[in-house]
């Protein structure tokens, strides 16, 4: 059997068109972007034309993005760079049990750095209350970071009412949005963010490039210290190629967003489907009316992540037990802890599944065959 990709929440193979939008970049165009002479004026239009397109792509202004290597960097800047410039005014900062490691790591960090940090619960449907949110907030309350879509589950967060709750406050709000950038619509005015984190490689974009938007009004310090790009904010020279490798795959986000999504909608549907014909004793993750359309969380009673994965793998099959960060961890999924409890049996038999362009029908069902004999042949 050929091997089918059902991990693309990990990460996507790059889009062909945008391969073919970075090839003439690395062959002609090596210029350092901040020189001044016609090879750097050359790469600054490039960084330029970029910056635009993605600007707008989030409803925001060009000189509020601020490329970074990626997601975890864009976490890591927005986290520790508010807490510091902020300190004089408070070190309390919310964000929530079920967050990337990008930011549980962070919030660590700064814990024992000397900030307080509230860690908020999220219920059996993978999300946060409102009225948490509100109870948990102080007046010294100077970030809350909680995720659009969580990197395991799907589920989306209520960003919006978050927005709305924080809007008094004097609290900055930072939104993980690396999962829903390029599956859901952003708006960063309507959603109430003051910073956003996303990642070209989840969108068939380069690896190694991502972004940070800041509201133009928010200060923060900078966590990399050198040359003055990127506004003071960011120092480095810039990766070109990969800036305009991200370019393409949001333009081709724009292009083609509700037609992917439609697309993967059906392939998840039609592989939950065939599971359910094959009598597979199975339960879903997340309150599935709040997820996006590319991932499933599945709980196969009776059965371990570690024994599925491997047999899934032997039957050429590429799946998760979560967050590709942690992938070689035998330890329970923290984010089905925090939904359920650490003893829970779902969080040592789910396995998650994530749909893309790697993926079409048949080999969608011919994937949801081989799972179904693997899980009957594992709880015989």
């Amino acid at each position: 059997m050929k091997s089918i990709y059902l991990d693309h929440a990990a990460t996507t193979p790059m889009h062909p068109e945008v391969i073919q939008a970075m090839i003439p970049v690395m062959e002609g165009t090596f210029g350092n972007p901040s020189s001044i002479h016609h090879f750097g004026r050359q790469a600054r239009k490039l960084l330029d034309e970029a910056r635009h397109l993605i600007a707008n792509s989030i409803h925001a202004k060009e000189k509020e993005i601020v490329f970074t290597s990626g997601g975890t960097e864009a976490d890591n800047a927005a986290l520790i760079g508010i807490a510091k410039k902020n300190r004089h005014i408070g070190r309390h900062i919310i964000t929530t049990e079920a967050e990337h490691h990008a930011t549980l790591r962070t919030a660590e960090y700064l814990e024992k750095e000397g900030y307080d940090v509230t860690y908020l619960p999220v219920n059996e449907s993978g999300r946060i209350s409102i009225v948490d949110l509100q109870n948990s907030l102080r007046d010294d309350t100077i970030l809350v970071s909680i995720m659009y879509v969580n990197n395991e589950t799907g589920v989306i967060q209520p960003i919006e009412e978050i927005g709305a709750v924080l809007k008094e406050h004097q609290a900055y709000f930072h939104t993980d949005a690396v999962q829903a950038f390029g599956a859901l619509p952003i708006d960063v005015d309507a959603l109430g963010v003051d910073l956003l984190s996303a990642s070209a490689h989840k969108i068939y974009g380069p690896k190694g490039i991502g972004f940070l938007y800041i509201r133009d009004n928010v200060q923060i310090e900078a966590i990399q210290h050198g040359g003055e790009q990127e506004r003071k904010r960011r120092a480095g020279t810039e990766n070109t190629a990969a800036v305009v490798g991200f370019q393409k795959a949001v333009d081709l986000v724009k292009k083609e967003g509700q037609i992917r999504n439609k697309e993967y909608r059906a392939l998840k549907e039609l592989f939950i489907q065939t599971l359910k014909k094959r009598n597979i004793d199975f339960e879903i993750n997340g309150d599935e009316q709040f997820t996006v359309s590319s991932i499933v969380n599945i709980s196969f009673p009776g059965t371990n992540v570690e024994s599925l994965l491997t047999n899934f793998d032997l039957s050429g099959i590429a799946a998760s037990s979560g967050s590709a960060c942690t992938a070689g961890s035998i330890d329970p999924s923290h984010v089905l802890s925090a939904m359920y409890n650490r003893e829970d049996e779902r969080t040592k038999n789910s396995i998650r599944f994530s749909f893309g362009i790697a993926n079409n029908e048949e080999n969608v069902k011919e994937s949801a065959e081989q799972v179904a004999q693997i899980v009957k042949r594992l709880t015989s």
